[in-house]
């Protein structure tokens, strides 16, 4: 919302696990293509103008609701069904973080609740972050490709998370310092449920490498990484990888600069 996009990074793309972001989503009972129902919310119209023109293009996507700051995104959430919300983060009288938190924690929205996609100017920026660990599932940046921007709301409507492995590793180093302090000691009792190589998969998901970069870290299929990941998402009770990372983080399990605790 702050000025022109600087140049961007390496884009951001959705972690490998799930099925491919650039397919629409189908139906596997009758085999149809299903149709991603997305909420904007920005405070600049012309910027939800530009987003919904490039989406309601799209076959399996359309535009169900938009919203200028958090609060009437809430206010829509409760009477429009949404299953993606591309959420800028500075924004009047109720800003995207606490908005996402909201959504996330299930409290608005009703059973279900949409999956959030962040939108941000400038790369590492910490209200992304914050917005990340109340929740969201992934951030872009504003400049995005359309290209990138469609693969991103599909792969988040799929579960997957979009943040790129490398961005991880720059996002956490640079925000590490926001996160408690590792005291080391004994595995965090939220951890205690996952076996030991579970423990190890994550440790490697914090420090930002895909599915198949685990597997030939260590000598396991790539299949067998991704159920291992599906169980440590299922067992902490987390929506995605980027919630998985943050948690590593915040227990201590991963320390500023992706150094194992």
């Amino acid at each position: 919302m702050n000025g022109p996009a600087r140049s961007a990074p390496p884009a951001a793309v959705p972690f490998t696990t799930g099925p491919s972001a650039a397919v629409p989503p189908h139906d596997t009972t009758s085999g149809e293509t299903m149709t991603v129902r997305v909420m904007l919310v920005d405070d600049q119209a012309l910027l939800r103008t530009g987003f919904r023109m490039v989406l309601d293009a799209q076959p399996d996507m359309e535009v169900v609701a938009e919203a200028g700051d958090g609060a009437e995104a809430l206010a829509k959430l409760r009477a429009t069904a949404v299953d993606v919300v591309l959420m800028d983060v500075r924004m009047p009288r109720l800003d995207g973080v606490e908005a996402t938190r909201r959504i996330c924690e299930g409290g608005e929205g009703g059973p279900g609740s949409p999956r959030v996609l962040i939108l941000t100017t400038f790369d590492l920026d910490e209200y992304a972050f914050s917005a990340l660990r109340a929740g969201a599932g992934g951030f872009l940046l504003k400049d995005v490709p359309p290209g990138e921007l469609l693969a991103a709301i599909r792969a988040v409507h799929s579960g997957d998370a979009v943040v790129a492995p490398s961005t991880t590793r720059r996002l956490l180093d640079r925000f590490a310092s926001l996160l408690p302090a590792a005291s080391g000691g004994p595995v965090p009792k939220e951890l205690e449920r996952l076996t030991d190589r579970e423990h190890e998969v994550l440790l490697l998901v914090a420090q930002g490498l895909s599915n198949g970069e685990i597997a030939r870290r260590l000598v396991l299929s790539e299949a067998t990484v991704k159920t291992h990941v599906g169980r440590i998402l299922t067992k902490l009770e987390l929506r995605d990888r980027v919630q998985a990372v943050v948690l590593a983080y915040e227990t201590g399990l991963v320390r500023a600069g992706g150094k194992g605790a």
